[in-house]
């Protein structure tokens, strides 16, 4: 196995692209936030669940295959990789919010939970991928 291999090899790629999500849609809930009192604005979003189904295929395919290649996330309608490997999502309009009278269909309670929840789950990946490398550091300059 490549130095490559062990440093991509179980949960590290897994972290890698559940950063890679949560700071994307850190952006979109940010431009969400900015336009809240903007006429006609709607709001946009893409679903946690639907990464989270995607990346557990993609964790499953790599386990059935044996190998230690990088994550394959397959593309859905919200997410897909680029020609260089990189996360590309597509927010939708999400139903569900009212209208307002200005016609904006946000909800500044809902948006408030967005954000921390993506916060959360932001920081609690990069303090495991921060432990993750801390350890093989560790491993590297033989002090286990």
């Amino acid at each position: 196995m490549s130095m490559m291999g062990i440093t991509d090899y179980g949960a590290t790629g897994a972290l890698e692209a559940t950063i890679r999500f949560a700071g994307q849609r850190q952006r979109i809930i940010a431009h969400n936030i900015a336009n809240i009192s903007t006429p006609d604005f709607q709001s946009l979003d893409v679903s946690p669940i639907a990464f989270q189904k995607a990346l557990s295929r993609a964790v499953d395919l790599r386990r059935k295959a044996g190998d230690s290649r990088g994550l394959d996330i397959p593309s859905t309608r919200e997410l897909r990789k680029d020609s260089s490997g990189n996360l590309v999502l597509r927010p939708s309009t999400p139903s569900g919010n009212i209208l307002g009278q200005d016609r904006n269909n946000s909800d500044i309670e809902r948006l408030m939970q967005d954000q921390t929840e993506n916060l959360m789950v932001y920081r609690s990946s990069i303090e495991l991928l921060r432990s993750r490398s801390e350890m093989m550091r560790s491993a590297l300059a033989s002090r286990v």
